[in-house]
């Protein structure tokens, strides 16, 4: 018996009733232990709606902010995503329950400790669809590209170029842009190759660090 079930439980019912959040991103939620993703001394605030730290200067997104992202992207089965900020790995367990086992997550993170621990996560918890890169997130993977979806979890001073060109056609993104004011957008790839931008709204984020990012002592 999980003894977070309950408060993982009632974490998911408030995202329903404030966000109106879709049943398969409800559904995957309810089956990832966050808690497992957080260092042990923030276990028991695992389930309340805020980011938490996980070390190196770097947070674990609001459970919130993770089913609005879901949500935005319109994940659906059997496709493959780009995550762009690994952390914690919480997210891209999230992720892969809703693109399932013939879908497949590929989560880039820059800082080795952080994804070695997220890899040890989710063999743990058998997510063999996900595999964790250490590296520069900005310049994406061109190795698996190119990609359904791709999610940023960390600001931008724009669109990182190879991440636009590593989207197909008919695919989309959701990426924070900005430095002191920072808004989410969600950015279409039509058939032609256009990109279409929109606006979803204010949020707050640790910087994107990396070649097409912010760098690392601005």
């Amino acid at each position: 018996m999980d003894p977070f079930e309950e408060r993982r439980k009632r974490m998911v019912e408030r995202l329903r009733e404030e966000l109106g959040i879709s049943e398969k991103v409800a559904r995957a939620m309810m089956k990832v232990p966050r808690h497992l993703f957080v260092p042990k001394a923030y276990e028991r605030e695992a389930y309340v709606d805020t980011p938490l730290p996980i070390g190196f200067g770097q947070t674990i997104s609001a459970p919130h902010m993770v089913a609005i992202m879901c949500d935005l992207l319109d994940l659906k089965e059997g496709e493959k995503v780009l995550e762009v900020g690994g952390g914690s790995g919480y997210h891209a367990a999230v992720v892969a329950e809703i693109v399932g086992k013939k879908g497949k997550v590929i989560a880039i993170e820059r800082i080795p400790e952080l994804a070695e621990r997220a890899k040890d996560v989710l063999k743990l918890l058998g997510y063999d669809n996900v595999k964790i890169v250490v590296g520069d997130g900005t310049k994406g993977y061109p190795e698996e590209a190119p990609y359904d979806k791709i999610y940023v979890t960390a600001s931008a001073p724009d669109i990182p170029k190879p991440l636009i060109e590593q989207l197909k056609p008919g695919g989309r993104m959701v990426i924070p842009i900005g430095r002191y004011e920072q808004y989410l957008y969600v950015v279409d790839k039509d058939e032609s190759g256009k990109i279409h931008k929109r606006v979803w709204g204010p949020v707050r984020f640790v910087l994107l660090v990396g070649e097409y990012g912010f760098k690392e002592w601005e």
